[in-house]
């Protein structure tokens, strides 16, 4: 169904080549990025009373990558993730006559269309946690997280050139908000086994005739070459809109939710720890909110409302709001009570309501 050696490929054939750096610079910011990664991991603990569950360093480890080794790790992640479905799909394709056809030529081209969209987000991502990475080892009673904390230096590089800010600020500030996201799957040794079982039942509940998908595919790779024709309005849908059932609109309620959450959490602990740590945060984030509110050319715009990535910004908004409502009102620990179980996560509702959250969490907590 899809040819991932060839989606590789392509997207870094097509990615944007990073700014101008001497090899110099680029080992110093490589070294400066694991340096903060690992500072930021006693920041972060400390601010949130979030201690490692289990796990050593060693199990998510840092990586500080390139373009074309985030395009390389995310395929990786995402082969895990989407062979269910990929497999329900060509169970499907046999036998049909658009089958047929996608068979034909369906991983070739699927290859080089997802090729093309990882190109055009590999230089935009500044870090992530990749939740779904494949374990790098299989041990007896090693934790199943495979989880790393990738750090993206060309682009943290470009952001901090783009906003005129102290670079060394910069990426301590970028690596505060990345490494919260590690802590929060370390800490919490329930949660990446929820988030891939949510993930599953809405792929499983998916679907979708295989042609439909690599049209969305096409429409996508389309409008990054800039071929939709003029005047043409686009649909408003994301390729994570294509839902099927009542089931599906309810968990993905909820993986919405528990997304706000966590980029809301991180945003919120990068914001409480910075003024101790990094001197000119308040002017780091002035520039990187503007930035976020100007948003970009009209093919960005087109492409970030098709890709969900619209979707991601209002959810940094509206979880921050909701942990700092919630930290206002019952403190850290009282917040801390929503990484207890996936009964305590917030619902979609809550992120917008926080005080119902509270209400629901801490009554049924009293005796």
């Amino acid at each position: 169904m899809v040819d991932w050696n060839l989606a590789v490929a392509t997207a870094i054939r097509l990615v944007r080549p990073g700014p101008d750096v001497t090899r110099e610079e680029a080992r110093a910011v490589v070294a400066e990025l694991r340096r903060h990664a690992k500072a930021s991991e006693e920041h972060v603990r400390d601010f949130t009373r979030m201690i490692p569950d289990g796990h050593e360093p060693e199990d998510t480890p840092v990586l500080v990558v390139d373009r074309p080794g985030w395009v390389r790790a995310n395929v990786a992640g995402f082969r895990e993730l989407l062979k269910p479905l990929l497999d329900k799909m060509q169970e499907r394709r046999a036998g049909t006559a658009g089958g047929a056809v996608l068979g034909a030529v369906g991983g070739k081209v699927t290859g080089v269309e997802l090729g093309m969209l990882l190109s055009f987000l590999a230089s935009r991502v500044l870090g992530q946690y990749e939740t779904f990475a494949p374990p790098t080892r299989e041990l007896p009673g090693a934790p199943r997280s495979g989880g790393r904390l990738l750090l993206v230096a060309p682009n943290i590089v470009h952001v901090e050139r783009e906003l005129d800010v102290d670079p060394h600020d910069f990426r301590l500030w970028v690596s505060l908000h990345e490494e919260t996201h590690r802590t929060q799957f370390t800490a919490v040794p329930w949660l990446r086994d929820h988030l891939e079982g949510e993930i599953q039942a809405f792929l499983a509940e998916t679907d979708v005739d295989p042609m439909t998908v690599l049209e969305r595919l096409r429409e996508a790779a389309q409008t990054l070459a800039g071929g939709r024709p003029e005047g043409e309005e686009d649909e408003g849908r994301s390729l994570v809109e294509i839902v099927q059932s009542p089931e599906q609109r309810e968990i993905l309620g909820r993986l919405t939710a528990v997304m706000s959450l966590l980029e809301g959490h991180a945003d919120f602990v990068m914001d409480g720890v910075g003024p101790q740590v990094v001197p000119s945060v308040g002017e780091i984030r002035e520039k990187f909110q503007q930035r976020r509110a100007r948003g970009a050319s009209r093919l960005d715009l087109a492409l970030r409302k098709l890709l969900g990535l619209d979707a991601k910004l209002r959810q940094y908004r509206d979880g921050e709001r909701f942990v700092r409502a919630v930290v206002e009102e019952a403190g850290m620990d009282g917040f801390n009570r929503v990484w207890t179980s996936p009964n305590t996560l917030p619902t979609k509702a809550e992120i917008a309501k926080p005080g119902d959250w509270i209400a629901r969490v801490h009554r049924r907590a009293e005796p």
